[in-house]
């Protein structure tokens, strides 16, 4: 039985997503146009993203600063490819208070120019690198339509931004922290990915090359998930980011960007979610076990498992609110707390207690014994492995090889996911896929497989085998 309060996903998929993020209260529309608020529950997700993340940042060698917020428009514009990459999503400020200012300033919608900027003072000698900073913030891009999560004018991301002495450390730093990302996405979001490396037309403004994340969504539309960037010596020679080498000959430095958003909660929705609400990977969960007592007298028993349950690493809480039971089921289901205890004098005198499984919803008997920790965690370990098993057969089920447009375009209007095609390398045969439902180039994959000779679009001879999509 379907929860009432949100749409079925296979009727209106957009507003089946909207239901859950506002009934799950994890995100609700400010009185900014565009501009979201993260309630705690939402909150709760980032910061579990964040934690886990940085630890993995800082294991690598990374440390955190932060950036202002504005920058002078003089010191954007001095990476032409830059600026006008981003030139359409700029928010400006001309004013500070009543007085107009001298020189516009940019709400930062990324901080390449920032750290630009920084490094040129900071970097003298080899012997200062490589810097590996990272900041988390927010940043502003004026989006035309926006849609929570997915696209905002203001959202929360990290932006890795290193500097190197050479063009090899820099490149293996990139490819580095796209795999730091593809592990974090699988392992803990149980969201299975392809990566590889974006078209000329579709990489990062101002790069030499960028590697990506691409997810496939339960629509069959693919969301970018993570990207990482080699910037070569381009921005270095922009902001003069220059440095002493050991055979003490003036070098530019050799920079990285890389990054992840809150669009990652969108895509934990759109991946996992169901007719019932969030469906959260324990990896991930801010709370991983909720246990609901039937009557009040039985809370100091709810507690003591509780409190086994914390001692073991494993978050949970008791649900001691004045709801009926039924009405605390479906609460936890619509939240997306992966495992759930009923628990009732019955259950206390029996020394046996429901457990409910929320990716299944699945119902056990687990007894109390000095085992039942373990077999908590077990489960636990269960349920991720079944949502990423259960994801990625649908990603194997919606991956299509195609030799043909006609191909493409019957797959696109029925059932689209990721289309397998071999191309030449020409942007034009890019916009020529563009025609068919708006797909996208997604990433040219390492692992390289030869399905024709030909460019699926033009019949010359082709270079790559890639992946197209839709994308949010």
């Amino acid at each position: 039985m379907k929860n009432k309060m949100i749409t079925s996903r296979d009727v209106d998929f957009a507003r089946w997503y909207t239901d859950i993020v506002r009934n799950a209260n994890l995100a609700d529309y400010s009185s900014v146009k565009g501009c979201l608020i993260l309630e705690p529950r939402g909150y709760a997700i980032w910061e579990k993203i964040q934690n886990i993340l940085d630890k993995e940042f800082k294991r690598l060698g990374h440390v955190n600063v932060s950036m202002p917020l504005f920058i002078n428009e003089s010191l954007l514009q001095k990476e032409n490819d830059h600026i006008e990459g981003f030139a359409p999503e700029v928010a400006w400020v001309t004013h500070g208070g009543s007085k107009e200012l001298e020189e516009r300033l940019c709400v930062r919608p990324t901080s390449e120019a920032l750290f630009g900027d920084y490094y040129s003072k900071k970097v003298k000698s080899y012997r200062d690198l490589p810097m590996l900073y990272n900041q988390w913030c927010s940043v502003v891009r004026w989006e035309k339509e926006t849609r929570p999560f997915l696209r905002a004018r203001e959202f929360l991301w990290q932006e890795g931004h290193t500097v190197h002495a050479s063009a090899d450390e820099a490149i293996s730093e990139t490819h580095q922290m796209l795999e730091v990302y593809k592990r974090f996405i699988e392992d803990y979001m149980a969201i299975p990915v392809i990566t590889g490396l974006k078209t000329e037309s579709e990489k990062f403004a101002g790069a030499e090359f960028t590697l990506s994340v691409e997810a496939l969504m339960y629509d069959g539309v693919s969301l970018q998930s993570g990207t990482s960037h080699y910037f070569g010596q381009k921005f270095a020679k922009a902001f003069d980011i220059k440095f002493s080498n050991d055979k003490n000959e003036q070098e530019y430095a050799y920079q990285t960007s890389w990054g992840v958003s809150i669009r990652l909660i969108g895509g934990l929705i759109m991946v996992h979610g169901d007719d019932n609400g969030l469906i959260l990977p324990p990896n991930i969960a801010p709370i991983q076990v909720v246990i609901v007592p039937i009557k009040e007298e039985i809370y100091s028993y709810a507690d003591e498992l509780s409190d086994e349950l914390s001692k073991a690493g494993i978050t949970s809480f008791v649900d001691k609110t004045d709801k009926s039971p039924g009405f605390k089921f479906a609460e936890h289901e619509m939240n997306g707390i992966p495992i759930r205890i009923e628990l009732g004098k019955k259950e206390i005198e029996s020394n046996e207690f429901v457990v409910a499984r929320r990716d299944t919803r699945e119902k056990m008997k687990i007894t109390k014994n000095d085992k039942f920790v373990e077999e908590i965690s077990n489960l636990m370990s269960d349920i991720q492995n079944n949502m990423y098993k259960k994801a990625y057969d649908r990603n194997m089920s919606r991956t299509y090889t195609c030799t043909s447009l006609e191909e493409v375009k019957e797959i696109m209007e029925t059932k689209p996911g990721y289309i397998k095609t071999m191309w030449c390398g020409d942007p034009k045969c890019e916009e020529t896929m563009k025609e068919i439902r708006g797909l996208k180039s997604r990433c040219i994959p390492e692992k390289q497989e030869k399905i024709s000779d030909e460019c699926i679009c033009c019949g010359k001879k082709a270079k790559h085998m890639l992946y197209w999509g839709i994308q949010y």
